[in-house]
């Protein structure tokens, strides 16, 4: 078990991290946009579902060599950043389908497919690796016991405040696509104005640097 006082700090840090708007928020807040109050909740769902093998990985040591390795670290980042670019296009190709599936009550696709989908961005998230390889550690207390499982402990702890707060962007952003009402061509303009924030979201990490 993490030490207590070890526990809090971490609590700390990862709340001032988490809150901070970041590339998982910008993700929120579009699919959000793009596909609704349930969307978004389930894309969140997914996206910390998404963590789990992650800190597996992590606290098995695999994390390490992937986040060391600049090989398997950008393999990694652009699958990423290109799945979430790709999520985006679609966003913006079927703006036209989401808002007729809006206004009509209807759900423009599967919510098994909304989960898969934020699970695929959660865990091919390659600055999630590096956080978890670099911060983790720092936490873990020798003397208290099993590190695997102590990073394991930690990196729940992450999962929980992590869903919590992300669930809060995507509500909040469900709320004001809900506030603009029932015109299709605005629900259109909001699930495109989504998409473009993924694809931007993309991007930005498929271009900025390897270090890690």
């Amino acid at each position: 078990m993490v030490p207590p006082e070890s526990l809090a700090a971490f609590i700390v840090a990862a709340v001032v991290l988490i809150v901070i708007p970041g590339p998982s928020v910008l993700f929120t807040i579009g699919r959000a946009l793009a596909l609704g109050r349930i969307g978004g909740l389930l894309s969140v769902l997914g996206n910390a579902l998404g963590l789990l093998p992650v800190i597996g990985l992590v606290a098995l040591g695999v994390g390490g060599i992937v986040a060391q390795s600049i090989v398997l670290f950008t393999i990694v980042k652009v699958a990423g950043a290109l799945y979430l670019m790709f999520l985006g296009v679609q966003a913006i190709r079927h703006r036209n389908r989401t808002a007729e599936a809006a206004t009509n009550g209807i759900a423009p696709r599967s919510h098994w497919r909304q989960l898969g989908e934020g699970f695929i961005v959660g865990i091919t998230n390659p600055k999630t690796i590096a956080f978890f390889v670099a911060v983790l550690p720092q936490f873990v207390d020798l003397d208290s016991g099993s590190v695997p499982l102590q990073m394991i402990e930690l990196g729940l702890v992450f999962f929980v405040i992590a869903l919590i707060s992300d669930a809060a962007w995507a509500l909040a952003a469900a709320a004001a696509r809900t506030w603009f009402g029932k015109s299709p061509k605005r629900i259109a303009t909001l699930s495109a104005t989504g998409g473009g924030l993924m694809i931007g979201l993309g991007g930005i990490l498929l271009f900025t640097g390897n270090e890690h």
